[in-house]
């Protein structure tokens, strides 16, 4: 292929190919081609343009296929137009000449027709260049259309529109000539040219005025005869054109001169008239008005209507939305008008009335529901809502003179219900679509849309009055906070109106449509309406007997409540259960005997109410058991079933009273047969076994009657078929834009499709889409579906032999019936089979033995043969279930066998086609095909049939049937992959387009072969590179092609290519063809295309992007799509898309395609993102909205003029989105929010404005998001401040992620406050709002959030400011004190507690934050252990000095403490497990009802945490002292609860004691914390666990509580593993140290407790023996600790487990495994070192709870792990810093080292042993390893070994041996080379000199003082360098002056003369000062002072020595006069010390 890639045609190449590769290689040549000539230089062409021509126009003899002949054209046309156009004129001849050929053969055809295709192409593209050549050109074609067959025809038609397309207004002569031509083709008998003659036509209309002018109605005739036969295809192509030159014939003004004297101006009446004739009276015209027509029976074709209402929407489509919005008024009542009863004929069958009255619907919700903005909606609404109050007034009249004629009445009456229907759903359908956004019209009195649909609930027609209760079902839904009103006027007027048979009906449809919708509020209706509801049921039931007018009413509406209620849910069912049990049990007879008896008694309109009735009864408990699977427990089972037997009784009885009362029974017995169907579906088949046979006799009689006339195929079996199958059954069964109406084309002429009087219990159900009406089918075809279901749950139940029977009855009605019966029947029995067996295929069941198989065989066979091609698909289906069932795979076999000999020896198209399906489906279940053989044999048939160019049918179900082959065999299908696409590609090339079925099929077979070659297509293999290039070649073939269909699957096919293989996929070309086709008219074109952008932006979105926008700029003239991509991108293409768009599906791809592309692009490309979310949101907003937000910022002037462009009408062109609806609003502000956590990610900048100022001076092309905050406030604003609910919440959820994110960001202007400062206003604005009282709760709450965040966030410093905000929480608070009797009766209790939970919430996020901050101000200490005693006064003097935040609080603490101890109270009630049940309070806690308890969960659980953290911090800020005063009197108007605690202790005789008080509301927070960590599940938020320990360290900081658990050692112990437990699950470094810090402070309880027991002990036995003193603390005096029981085993345990968890080689038995390599030293992070510093701290303080004995069995493991630690980690940091954990295990080191324990005398020699051996532990470290050496930090060793000698006892480390290692070491530390070491030696030395005890010091000072003196004098000679060495000199000194000063008399004479000509020799002359280093010059400086010092001091020995040395003496004076003399020059500058920076200085001194 790669030589076809060249300018010219490479014929040496060409003449070695076959055949059919010839045509390939032509194809693929001229592709190359026609991206090479627009690109090549013009020289180039003209030089080989004369050989291309010659190349070009020789291949038009070739006889090239439909893609190669466009090809070929459109290059002929580019070359000419590029190249020199003289050797055109020779082109055009020829092509002329070609067409003009006598030569009729079939081989000749494509020839003629690649002429005729060109001659088109040429004269498009060079026009009037050509000159006058073109009349004898379309002359010619004409002349040549005449005998031309229908691919001619069709493409003549299409060369014509060509022709005209490029000639435009020059063509004029020729436009009569075209236009009678193009008038036979739109109706000829093929569709595809009837397709091009409405393209045609639809170009000629652009130019010839006479089409919508003086011929206007013969066009309009002519479209209406083009829709009868019509299919999809044509009707979106004629309907297009009808609808344009309608609008054209409205707007056009200018009139040329010749038309002018017999022009009529066309009026939108005469419009409207033109089309509603074509939609009342179809395509014929008055001249054959036949017999039929005269009378009256004749009714419009159905094509014709559905092609007509595709043209109204078209029509007002093209005029656009400001023209409906100007004109609709007229528009909707000629709408209207189409379905009264100025039209009888129109709606005189009810089944023409439904069909008339879907298709009005659908131009309604076409054109209001899809063009309008929001605002024009309600106006339309308004409108609409006008038309029902005339019809009411109407109505009123006509029954107001009812007395006098009734005939007129009833007429009257009834000429109103079409019209009332359509205008109610139309009503219903916009305020569904509008929600929230509707509540101004709602509130609208003057339109009063409320009272205009409740007036027509009693209208006279059924329908109307379901209609009715219907729309108010969607204004429920919409607007939810109007559930429980309208439910309310309901019940009231059925109450008031029991005897008015139609109020009965109308306001108990209105009742149940009320129930249905509260499933889809998620805010709910209060509790109590149940009972109401349940009451008026029960009612209606009960006087239904009273009144036989009004009984059959009241019998329905009664069940129909009670079915209703049960949509509502287990907790609301729960409590009307047995009086629903009761009732059912009582409508049915109680035995058979009693059935008797009624059939004697009754009458035939006794016989309707009873079945009315049990109909009722079976629908409520069939819904009972769909929406409360819940209650149904055994129990509940049993007593439902005793009605049944009797209720099967009374079916089989059915046809005996059906034929004694006649023919008004029908109806209601076939309703009563369905339900019990329906019911008996959904039980548990064991629960009517006895019945089994009865039913299924029923249930075959009901499948093979055969007298049911009624085709249902299109409704039985496409659920049924495999929805891959469903496409070979045309557009039909496809989803598309106009299902709605297409719908009714599908089925038989009696019957249009569901409406909803058919089955009123359907209003109350939930359905697939959301605001379309539901459209339940009449009970005949309803009977038979539902007994198809129950015979698929039956038969898998039924015993073999029963099977068989009932297979083989069924086989046998089949052949008694004939003809379209046969049919019937079978395809009722075939959908019930299929169901059953799709049942056992489930349940994994088996079919049975052979008899029973080979019946089922039959019946399946049968059906694969059947006329239908619905049924052929289904028998398929049917067959791959049965070879699932049987799994036998010689069964397989025998039946692929089968279907082999019937392809071979048949030769109709029907069996042909079956079967072939037959073969693709059959291994569909069993895991795809595993014989090579099979796969043979298949492939061989299909490829034969599908090259059988006579039946386009077969073909189309042969490749189907492939490329189901090659998917099932996978890997299997390699060796035919070849082969295979080579058939596929011969036939995309040669296939005629037409055939628009065929190629479909062509697409999936390239799919799956795609797919079955996955990853492989990467490969660069000269065979792999063929295939991929001949999947290319295939794919480019498929999107030339005219269908859309075919379109779509071309571009799923390149999505597949793009993920295997992307590199060999041309991207730009890809997303141009995406961008053109976006806004196509086919919705699976729309869905393919998305779709695979949805694929492409995942890996490439900046590249799509940038090529979308390319390609715009580039075209100019072809591409003209709906969305404006030059201006707002793809993105904002995709933005405006979603928001046309109402398919669910797509939606959802785009909004993925969206956020795509926002998390890989929005952070390059900010200002673009949020001008496009901006501009969505502004769009919608008020103008004074947006202008308010503006007054409050200044440096916003500038951006207003943008608003006012935004708000104008006048320009379009700044206005991306007009009008966008609220969801797509919701997403922009969704998509804000992501983009703000995108930024994040992406760096600290966008969060830091003096930085993000900075880098964009750098390059002004930087973005960042802190530069837009005033955008995002203002988006936030618009949102939060809107009408609609959802957005209100998705502007507040925006808000509060901006403060949250915000918050900290400084104002570079203004040092001292934050960014967000300057719109404290806008927040305060954008919160106001959200608490209003008419505000839903769910905003009320999630703006309590926002409120906290903001307080919280410390942004606002000034309190007067953020009173605002505070104001709001104050007011929220109060409506909580007001309590439940001021709660909101419009929905559920729990909304109530959700409310008052988020104001607790957000109240104690404020609380926790001012604690936290005032802490920080008074105690920059937190962490210090001492703590205050007298708790209560320090405790007052802290709150008194609180933060101003704290003060806000602080007034409302009283009330908010003890509702947050409420709170926290009903949470522990709810979280006690279900078998306390019976404990809870019955009326329900303080917060919630008893009957909303499961509602109310959830919201607990979202908010306990805080609240449990702020009651803590209020009851420690009280020290648990202070009970509050008002404990009596209380002002909360709540029930008290038998638990309540100090809440209202007036009702209770005892006053509780404080003590008591405290104790409850400690084990309170204790018991809820201690709940919740045992186990908090997987999903428990991080905050929730940190704010729960943190309310424990809350708790245990103050002493009473640690006295409660200091003093209670299970609880303790309990509470540490717990924490272990929590530890041990969470890795979060947080949470570990929270719990830590909890640990601590238990282990310092138990401490408090121990000392106070040892002094209380002391005190008591003052006067007694020491001796006798019991042991206090662990271990008593035995020194055992017993696990499970010990404090002291749970904190070791817990601080091993981190100490291991951190450093793997503590662990004894790891260090001995390979695993951990003895001796590496592990840096920790910085969380792995704090927590193990803060688990060392824990263990130093754990001797100090336990007893002597205690103390020495724990010591061994405390010394092992703080010196494990030490060893590990002490490992030398470059800046000779320690680490953080060799500080705390220094620090644990000596605290334990100085534990009173050591000295105790019980334990003190034990004590004594181990302390030697740790110091024997830290000695050995050394030794190790030589070559470890360096690694170590000998610093920290030596520090250890000097806390030893510093803080043990003497007797421990003067032992000799150890002594002497020790000073071994200090020995060789002091020869470091390394100067830190050396100064830290000193240091340490130091300390260890100057001990105490002489026994300690002495042994050191010998050993090591003459070294370090002898250190010093060598530094005499080596100055120091630099600063490090300085400083160890002047460490040295300090120590020597140290020894002076403790030596004893007679040696200090001895050391200070050797001291003192060191520091001489240190000090400089005059000239050598100036010229000295740094160093030199400090050292001169420190030891002059020194000497200065000591002189003194010692000054005999000075003196001596001065006068012994007078050259010292000289050296000392001239310094000392040096020095005075730079004190008087400058102000005495004290040297300073340059070793303290680099000094160690630990955190604590451990000395």
């Amino acid at each position: 292929m790669e030589l076809a890639h060249s300018l010219l045609l490479n014929e040496e190449a060409y003449n070695q190919l076959g055949e059919f590769q010839k045509a390939e290689f032509i194809f693929e040549w001229l592709q190359f081609l026609e991206k090479l000539l627009p690109v090549t230089s013009r020289a180039d062409i003209r030089e080989n343009q004369k050989k291309l021509v010659e190349q070009l126009t020789s291949l038009l003899n070739n006889s090239p296929g439909p893609p190669t002949r466009r090809l070929l054209a459109k290059n002929l046309a580019v070359l000419y137009s590029t190249g020199d156009t003289f050797s055109v004129y020779q082109t055009i001849d020829k092509c002329n000449e070609l067409i003009r050929s006598k030569d009729d053969s079939p081989s000749y055809l494509p020839t003629k027709l690649a002429a005729v295709v060109c001659l088109g192409y040429l004269y498009k593209k060079l026009g009037r260049i050509l000159g006058n050549s073109f009349t004898d050109t379309v002359g010619n074609v004409l002349k040549a259309m005449k005998n031309a067959e229908s691919q001619g025809r069709y493409e003549i038609m299409l060369s014509l529109q060509n022709i005209l397309n490029g000639l435009g207004a020059a063509a004029i002569p020729c436009h009569r000539d075209i236009y009678k031509a193009a008038r036979s083709c739109l109706t000829d008998r093929s569709m595809a040219v009837r397709c091009a003659a409405a393209k045609c036509l639809l170009e000629l209309q652009n130019e010839a005025v006479f089409m919508w002018s003086t011929d206007l109605d013969s066009v309009v005739t002519l479209c209406f005869k083009s829709f009868e036969g019509s299919n999809y295809d044509v009707r979106l192509a004629v309907s297009k054109l009808l609808g344009t030159i309608l609008a054209r014939a409205l707007t056009s003004k200018q009139i040329t001169a010749s038309t002018k004297h017999n022009f009529r101006r066309v009026s939108l009446e005469d419009v409207m008239e033109l089309l509603g004739t074509g939609f009342l009276r179809g395509s014929c015209g008055f001249l054959r008005a036949s017999g039929d027509m005269l009378k009256g029976t004749s009714s419009v074709s159905r094509d014709v209507r559905v092609g007509v209402t595709q043209a109204y929407v078209v029509f007002v489509s093209t005029l656009g939305a400001q023209w409906l919005e100007r004109s609709f008024s007229a528009f909707l009542s000629h709408i209207l008008d189409l379905v009264s009863q100025s039209h009888p004929k129109a709606v005189q069958s009810a089944v023409d009335a439904i069909g008339c009255r879907r298709c009005v619907s659908f131009i309604l919700r076409a054109t209001v529901g899809g063009l309008l903005g929001e605002k024009a909606q309600i106006a339309a609404a308004k409108e609409i809502c006008q038309a029902i109050w005339k019809l009411k007034k109407v109505v009123d009249a006509a029954i107001s003179d009812g007395n006098l004629e009734t005939k007129i009445n009833t007429t009257d009456v009834t000429a109103s219900q079409h019209v009332l229907v359509c205008a109610l759903q139309e009503l219903g359908s916009l305020i569904h679509g509008l929600g929230t956004t509707a509540a101004p019209l709602l509130q609208d009195s003057s339109t009063g849309v409320l009272e205009a649909v409740i007036s027509v609930i009693v209208h006279p027609s059924i329908s109307v009055r379901l209609t009715a209760a219907w729309c108010l079902r969607c204004i429920a839904v919409a607007l939810p906070s109007y559930v429980s009103l309208l439910l309310d006027r309901c019940i009231e007027r059925l109450s008031a109106l029991k005897s008015c048979p139609e109020a009965v009906t109308g306001y108990s449809f209105a009742v149940a449509a009320l129930l249905g919708a509260v499933k889809h509020c998620p805010l709910g209706i209060p509790h109590g309406k149940g009972k109401v509801i349940m009451t008026v049921a029960e009612d209606l039931l009960c006087s239904a007997s009273q009144n036989s007018r009004i009984s059959l009413q009241r019998m329905q509406a009664g069940w129909l409540l009670i079915a209703a209620l049960m949509t509502l849910g287990p907790a609301v069912v729960q409590h009307h259960l047995p009086r629903i049990l009761l009732l059912w049990k009582c409508i049915f007879p109680s035995s058979s005997k009693d059935l008797e008896t009624e059939k004697t008694r009754g009458d035939a309109f006794t016989w309707q109410v009873t079945l009315e009735g049990r109909a009722g009864a079976l629908c409520a408990i069939k819904s009972f058991v769909s929406h409360c699977a819940g209650l149904l427990t055994d129990e509940v089972v049993q007593r439902l079933l005793p009605p049944l037997p009797s209720a099967v009784d009374l079916l089989t009885q059915l046809s005996s009273i059906y034929k004694s009362y006649g023919n008004s029974l029908k109806t209601p017995s076939t309703v009563y047969r369905q339900k019990l169907y329906e019911l008996l579906a959904v039980l548990p088949p064991k629960a009517y076994e006895g019945d089994f046979s009865a039913v299924l006799k029923e249930l075959v009689t009901d499948l093979t009657v055969t007298d049911s006339q009624i085709d249902a195929s299109a409704f039985l079996l496409p659920s049924l078929c495999h929805e891959n199958d469903l496409l070979l059954l045309g557009p039909l069964l496809q989803e598309t834009d106009h299902r709605f109406i297409e719908e009714q084309l599908l089925l038989g002429n009696n019957i249009t499709g569901g409406s909803l009087e058919y089955d009123p219990y359907s209003i109350y159900e939930k359905f697939a889409k959301g605001d379309s009406v539901p459209k339940p089918l009449p009970p005949a075809l309803s009977v038979i579906s539902a007994a198809s279901r129950l015979f698929g749950v039956m038969f898998s139940h039924i015993t073999e032999s029963h099977r068989l029977q009932v297979l083989e009855q069924l086989l046998n009605s089949i052949k008694q019936t004939k003809g379209s019966r046969q049919q019937i029947v079978q395809l009722h029995i075939v959908s019930a089979f299929s169901t059953s067996l799709k049942r056992l295929a489930n349940c994994k069941g088996s079919l049975g033995s052979e008899e029973v198989r080979r019946s089922a065989l039959m019946l399946v066979m049968g059906a694969l043969e059947s006329n239908n091609p619905l049924l052929r698909c289904a028998a398929a289906e049917c067959l791959a279930r049965l070879a699932q069932v049987v799994s036998d795979s010689a069964f397989t076999a025998g039946l692929a066998q089968v279907s082999f000999d019937k392809l071979k020896s048949a030769r109709d198209v029907v069996s042909r086609t079956g079967h072939s399906l037959a073969l693709g489906c059959l291994y569909r279940y069993l895991g795809g095909i595993s014989s090579t053989q099979h796969l043979n044999a298949c492939v061989g048939i299909l490829y034969t049939l599908s090259q059988d160019s006579t039946s386009p049918d077969v073909q189309a179900w042969a490749l189907h049937s492939l490329s189901l082959i090659v998917d099932l065999a996978g890997p299997l299908y390699h060796v035919h992959v070849e082969p295979t696409l080579s058939l596929v590609l011969m036939l995309l090339l040669s296939v005629p387009p037409a055939y628009a079925e065929v190629h479909q099929s062509l697409g999936r077979c390239l799919n799956a072969l795609i797919t079955t070659l996955g990853p492989e297509l990467q490969g660069s293999s000269t065979a792999v590179s063929a295939l991929r290039t001949s999947c290319l070649l295939g794919c480019a073939v498929m999107q030339d092609n005219p269908d859309c269909l075919v379109q779509a699957q071309a571009i799923s096919c390149l999505q597949q290519l793009h993920m295997f293989a992307p590199r060999h996929v041309n991207l730009s070309n890809l997303v141009s063809c995406l961008c053109m086709n976006l806004c196509s008219s086919y919705l699976l074109l729309r869905r393919a295309v998305v779709a695979c952008l949805r694929q492409l932006v995942q890996r490439e979105a900046a590249e799509v992007s940038e090529y979308a926008v390319a390609l715009v700029k580039e075209s100019k003239e072809d591409f003209t799509p709906d969305v404006n991509i030059r201006e707002i991108g793809l993105e904002g293409a995709l933005l405006g898309l979603l928001d046309k768009e109402l398919d669910p599906r797509l939606c959802q791809d785009i909004k993925e395609t969206l956020t795509h592309m926002l998390t890989s692009m929005a952070v390059e490309k900010l200002s673009f993102w949020l001008k496009l979310c901006k501009d969505v949101l502004a769009a919608s907003a008020d103008f004074n909205t947006v202008a308010s937000i503006d007054t409050t910022q200044e440096e916003e002037t500038t951006k207003g003029d943008d608003v006012s462009v935004l708000t104008s009408d006048s320009d379009d062109r700044f206005h991306p989105f007009r009008n966008p609806r609220w969801s797509t609003r919701v997403f922009a502000a969704e998509c804000v929010c992501k983009i703000i956590s995108q930024c994040e990610k992406a760096g600290s900048a966008h969060f830091d404005i003096t930085l993000a100022q900075e880098r964009k001076q750098r390059d002004s092309r930087d973005d960042f998001l802190v530069l837009h905050l005033a955008d995002l406030i203002r988006m936030a604003f618009m949102a939060a401040t809107d009408h609609s609910d959802q957005l209100r919440l998705s502007g507040l959820q925006m808000l509060q992620i901006i403060v949250r994110k915000f918050a900290a960001v400084p104002e570079p202007e203004f040092p001292g406050h934050v960014i967000l400062e300057q719109y404290q206003a806008n927040v305060g604005a954008a919160l106001r709002p959200a608490f209003a009282p008419e505000t839903p709760p769910d905003v009320t709450a999630k703006a309590c959030q926002v409120c906290s965040a903001w307080m919280a966030s410390g942004v606002v410093s000034d309190l007067n400011d953020l009173r605002r905000v505070h104001q709001l929480l104050v007011s929220s608070l109060l409506k909580v004190q007001a309590g439940k009797e001021a709660q909101n009766e419009q929905y559920n209790e729990s909304t109530s507690t959700m409310e008052v939970l988020a104001v607790l919430k957000a109240w104690a996020e404020v609380y926790i934050v001012a604690v936290e901050k005032q802490k920080n101000q008074s105690d920059t200490h937190k962490h210090s252990l001492k703590i205050v005693n007298s708790s209560e006064e320090s405790y007052r003097d802290v709150t008194f000095s609180a933060s101003g935040l704290l003060d806000l609080v602080q007034a409302d603490l009283g009330t908010l403490s003890k509702l947050w101890l409420a709170a926290l109270q009903d949470f522990a009630l709810l979280t006690l497990p279900p078998e306390y049940a019976s404990q809870l309070p019955a009326e329900g806690g303080t917060f919630y009802t008893a009957e909303t308890i499961e509602n109310a969960r959830p919201h607990y659980y979202n908010s306990w945490a805080l609240i449990l953290y702020a009651t803590a911090l209020w009851l420690t800020s009280t020290g648990f002292l202070i009970v509050d005063p008002d404990e009596g009197v209380t002002n909360l108007s709540r029930p008290v609860t038998p638990t309540t605690m100090c809440q209202d202790s007036s009702t209770r005789p005892l006053v509780k004691s404080p003590e008591d008080v405290n104790t409850d509301r400690f084990h309170l927070i204790l018991g809820i914390s201690v709940e919740f960590l045992c186990s908090p599940g997987s999903d428990a938020a991080m905050e929730n666990i940190i704010a729960c320990l943190h309310a424990l360290q809350a708790l245990f900081d103050v002493p009473w509580p640690r006295s409660k658990i200091g003093g209670d050692q299970e609880l303790g112990v309990e509470l540490l593993n717990v924490l272990h437990r929590l530890i041990l699950t969470r890795e979060s470094p947080d949470i570990q140290l929270a719990a830590l810090e909890v640990v601590r402070l238990i282990l310092f309880a138990a401490q408090e407790h121990v000392k106070e027991k040892r002094r209380s002990a002391e005190v008591d036995d003052g006067a007694a023996e020491k001796e006798t003193l019991p042991e206090f603390g662990e271990g008593k005096d035995t020194g055992g600790l017993v696990p499970g029981k010990s404090l002291v085993f749970a904190t070791l345990e817990l601080c091993v487990c981190i100490l291991v968890r951190q450093l793997p080689q503590l662990n004894p038995k790891l260090t001995c495994s390979p695993a951990v390599p003895p001796g590496k030293h592990l840096l920790l992070s910085e969380d792995g070192s704090r927590l193990v510093a803060a688990a060392l701290v824990i263990l130093s303080d754990v001797p100090a709870i336990c007893s002597p004995e205690g103390s020495v069995s724990v010591l061994p493991t405390i010394l092992y792990l703080i010196i494990g630690v030490l060893k590990e980690t002490a490992v030398k940091l470059r800046d000779g810093q320690l680490p953080l954990t060799v500080a705390a295990s220094l620090q644990a080191l000596k605290g334990l080292l100085s534990s009173p324990m050591a000295r105790a005398e019980k334990s003190q020699n034990a004590w004594t042993d181990l302390l030697r051996s740790a110091l024997v532990t830290v000695l050995d470290c050394w030794d190790q390893v030589d070559g470890l050496l360096q690694e170590l930090d000998e610093i920290s060793l030596l520090t250890a070994i000097t806390v030893f000698v510093m803080s043990t006892s003497p007797e421990v480390t003067t032992v000799e041996c150890l002594q002497k290692r020790c000073i071994e070491k200090f020995k060789t530390t002091l020869d470091s080379k390394d100067p830190l070491v050396q100064c830290k030696c000193y240091q340490l030395l130091h300390s260890i000199f100057q001990h105490p005890n002489k026994t300690v010091s002495y042994p050191y000072i010998h050993s090591l003082a003459p070294s370090i003196v002898g250190k010093l004098q060598e530094t005499e000679k080596a100055k120091p360098e630099n600063a490090a060495e300085l400083q160890v000199i002047q460490e040295g000194i300090k120590v020597v002056t140290a020894l002076t000063a403790a030596a004893e008399e007679q040696h200090r004479a001895h050391l200070v003369a050797c001291i003192l000509p060191i520091l001489i020799s240190f000090l400089l002359d005059e000239n050598a000062l100036v010229s000295a280093t740094i160093s030199a010059k400090n050292l001169h400086e420190f030891a002059l002072q020194t000497l200065m010092q000591i002189g003194p001091q010692y000054s005999s020995v000075f003196k001596k020595l001065m006068a012994s040395s007078p050259t010292m003496k000289g050296r000392l004076e001239s310094a000392i006069k040096g020095n005075q003399e730079s004190i008087k020059v400058k102000t005495t500058k004290h040297a300073k010390n340059p070793g303290k920076s680099s000094s160690i200085q630990l955190k604590t001194n451990f000395l």
